[in-house]
């Protein structure tokens, strides 16, 4: 039986989800059509339904809040005859659980996300900022999640292979994930950094990443594409650590003081800074131009003892770049990759949990975790597991999100 030859495209056009400010209707693609350039892994022959329709409905499920294969098959097979419609399903019974877990297995993840991440970031951009310009920098955070459920069985005498580990860029401002890619288990992180990286028009971004990144050859591929960077420094670069510390910070004055009360716990930051340059500091790092000690006291409301902790970062911008309490935003605002996208595939999509684990089922399942935080987003959600309840309860709702 051949596939289905009616187009989900045309339809789901009509459907117009609310467009994020600074999309206009010339820059708005549906998300189906730029999935065209996708290669279907699959062999010609017995296909049933067409790999845009297949790739539609997980999208939707998904969005609606779907953590697996068959949350995805059941989803779909609960679709009204007007939604198949719209999915180029026509009359046929919906893919089954079997069919989109082989397609999601098989289909190439790396490509998938590069268009997805495209399809996203060209709705999450603004104008790109100017040097010496006031518009505001673009801020993307890199960091990277095991997701532990995938874990496969290794070789040998070990009891299981590394799980699947993934590095993604995201956008601070707006919450969308701008990128992700698979971290070779053969090696780790840093050489990821980059291929993520290239995706992105990084001009006049800053660019934040935990210190496993502070790494020359990171700050050198920055410099080239005209981005920014803001690193945290640990013992992995010990040189460099103990040149942060050894700067005379006591003598130094504090130039912006955070504080926070909340989530059972009240917190204060001190912010310094020191000017920096190879010349007279004797800190070798690329294209430095400020050194940064953080400090944070920390105490539990029904505790009397406070918890100090003290942070050094280095960064390329000086002070003509950025201000002294943007600074300390950036630097906090890092951490929101955790929060605001880690701590939602965990906890909304129990992501850890999940045991996906053949093919690049986990890889794609992520990029579709992705793109249902960063389309709720764009469409105005502050709470990802009410966004997801609320489109779940009638499919009209999860299609108008495609364009």
């Amino acid at each position: 039986m051949s596939a289905c030859l009616s187009s989900p495209i045309a339809v789901l056009a009509t459907h117009t989800a609310p467009k994020p400010a600074g999309v206009d209707d010339a820059e708005t693609v549906d998300l189906l059509a730029a999935l065209a350039g996708l290669a279907d892994p699959r062999a010609r022959r017995g296909r049933r339904h067409r790999l845009a329709t297949v790739l539609a409905i997980a999208v939707c499920a998904v969005l609606a809040g779907a953590r697996s294969y068959t949350a995805i098959a059941e989803w779909a097979h609960d679709l009204p005859a007007t939604a198949r419609m719209r999915l180029g399903i026509a009359a046929r019974d919906a893919p089954s659980e079997s069919a989109i877990r082989r397609l999601l297995q098989a289909v190439d993840a790396e490509l998938f996300d590069r268009i997805v991440s495209g399809w996203l970031g060209a709705r999450a951009a603004g104008p790109a900022s100017q040097p010496g310009s006031d518009q505001p920098r673009r801020l993307i955070a890199i960091d990277g999640k095991t997701a532990r459920g995938a874990r496969a069985r290794g070789s040998g005498d070990s009891a299981d292979a590394r799980a699947v580990h993934l590095l993604a860029s995201f956008d601070q401002t707006t919450g969308v994930v701008l990128g992700q890619s698979v971290v070779d288990g053969k090696t780790n992180e840093i050489t990821a950094f980059a291929p993520l990286l290239d995706r992105i028009d990084l001009t006049e971004a800053i660019i934040t990443a935990d210190a496993l990144h502070t790494q020359r050859a990171h700050a050198d591929y920055l410099h080239a594409r005209g981005a920014h960077y803001l690193l945290t420094v640990k013992a992995n670069q010990p040189g460099l650590h103990h040149q942060l510390q050894a700067l005379p910070w006591a003598q130094i004055p504090t130039v912006d003081t955070q504080h926070d009360k909340g989530h059972g716990r009240v917190e204060s930051r001190t912010l310094k800074l020191a000017a920096i340059n190879d010349r007279d500091s004797g800190i070798a790092f690329p294209h430095a131009r400020l050194a940064i000690q953080l400090t944070r006291h920390r105490k539990a409301l029904n505790s009397r003892k406070w918890h100090t902790e003290t942070i050094y970062a280095i960064t390329d911008l000086d002070y003509g770049h950025i201000r002294a309490d943007q600074l300390a935003n950036t630097l906090r605002g890092h951490w929101g990759i955790e929060n605001r996208l880690h701590w939602i595939r965990d906890v909304t999509y129990a992501e850890d949990h999940s045991q996906i684990r053949t093919g690049t089922g986990p890889a794609t399942m992520a990029t579709l975790r992705n793109l249902a935080v960063s389309i709720h987003r764009l469409t105005g959600a502050t709470n990802i597991a009410a966004a997801c309840r609320h489109v779940s309860r009638h499919p009209n709702r999860v299609l108008a999100l495609l364009t």
